[in-house]
């Protein structure tokens, strides 16, 4: 299979090519679509699908079994399917938004080290709050800072999020190995007293063994289920200094229009004395779900966090995001928190943020 022939699983796709007799103008908002695939050939393919240019004359174009692709509608596909398709009057079965982003099915594969989207990248000039965290502290005194710092309630904050895939079948046909990275910061960039500091920044290394599954439950569509390792820290070092260490799950459904994730997880234990934030769970959660919803060209997103426990241990988070078309491809994105944890150093600082900006890639 050549990767310059690759088939990009969207769903707009299959109703731009389900379309006979005149060509289509593809929506800015599906378009895109096309951002979340960083390999060159695939980004290309996507764009040549969205803007019509794969409905080539036959004979202008060479196919063969050695051309044949995975195709959006689960069914192999080659440089004339299209074309065959609309003569056939075949309805297109586009992928669904966890197939397009996990490559699920056997018609989604693309491949290993095709470097992908994963969560939200972003960038807000403005990411404000009316409390900020002066002197972060812990139950390890090492890691409890004893005197104010000069902080601004105002900062800038953005996120990079990517993934790639690994190996391809590692159960025979069952079972894909991914590597995820993401980091986001916080930057006081309006500080001039204070140099302009970076206050925060956290890493966030995953990699997920993720299988496809297939089951109904409440009308909703059971497709994902992962399991993986990951590690998040801040790279300070003490007092500020903060790290935890996971196992976690990822159990995905979908229907029209909205897609949901559980997580669930269970940090590895540390020894007391090296432990940064003993108590990070009861803050930070043992668990979220994360519900994203589109409709008209939106996205929203809403996740909730909690630590499953009552009494003093009971603590949670809520984060609401909006992602809406601005010019072309470029987003408008706008997010709100209340609770616990916005970044490691406030894990447990509990506070409200607002920030706004313009979003590069969102979750599907």
């Amino acid at each position: 299979m050549k990767p310059h022939h690759l088939a990009v699983p969207l769903a707009w796709a299959a109703i731009l090519l389900a379309m006979p007799g005149h060509a289509q103008n593809p929506d800015p908002s599906d378009i895109r679509a096309c951002t979340a695939i960083e390999s060159d050939a695939q980004r290309l393919a996507c764009y040549d699908h969205a803007t019509g240019r794969v409905n080539l004359p036959a004979a202008q174009k060479r196919v063969d079994r050695e051309t044949v692709t995975p195709s959006i509608f689960g069914r192999e596909h080659t440089g004339t399917s299209t074309t065959a398709a609309q003569g056939n009057n075949e309805v297109a079965q586009p992928l669904s938004l966890l197939d397009s982003r996990w490559e699920l099915s056997p018609e989604s594969k693309l491949g290993t080290f095709n470097v992908r989207g994963y969560k939200p990248v972003y960038v807000m000039p403005v990411f404000a709050t009316s409390n900020q965290n002066d002197e972060p502290h812990s139950p390890n005194p090492v890691n409890t800072v004893t005197s104010p710092q000069p902080l601004d309630n105002v900062e800038a904050k953005f996120q990079l999020s990517l993934k790639t895939k690994v190996w391809q079948g590692v159960f025979g046909d069952a079972g894909d190995l991914w590597v995820a990275y993401t980091q986001d910061s916080h930057w006081q960039v309006y500080n001039s007293e204070a140099s302009r500091p970076f206050r925060e920044t956290n890493y966030e290394p995953e990699a997920i063994l993720m299988f496809n599954t297939n089951y109904q439950v409440f009308g909703w569509d059971g497709r994902l289920l992962g399991i993986g390792l990951d590690h998040q820290s801040n790279g300070q070092s003490d007092p500020l200094s903060r790290s935890w260490n996971r196992v976690m799950a990822d159990i995905g459904f979908e229907r029209d229009g909205w897609t949901v994730m559980l997580r669930p997880w269970w940090r590895i234990p540390e020894s007391r004395a090296d432990d940064n934030n003993p108590d990070i769970s009861n803050y930070m959660g043992r668990g979220d779900m994360q519900i994203i919803h589109e409709w008209n060209g939106q996205e929203f997103g809403l996740m909730l966090r909690h630590s499953l426990r009552g009494g003093s241990e009971s603590h949670g988070a809520a984060q609401f995001t909006w992602s809406f078309p601005l010019i072309g491809n470029l987003r408008g994105y706008m997010e709100a928190f209340k609770g616990y944890g916005e970044s490691m150093i406030d894990y447990n600082h509990n506070a409200t943020y607002l920030g706004v900006g313009i979003s590069l890639l969102d979750w599907y």
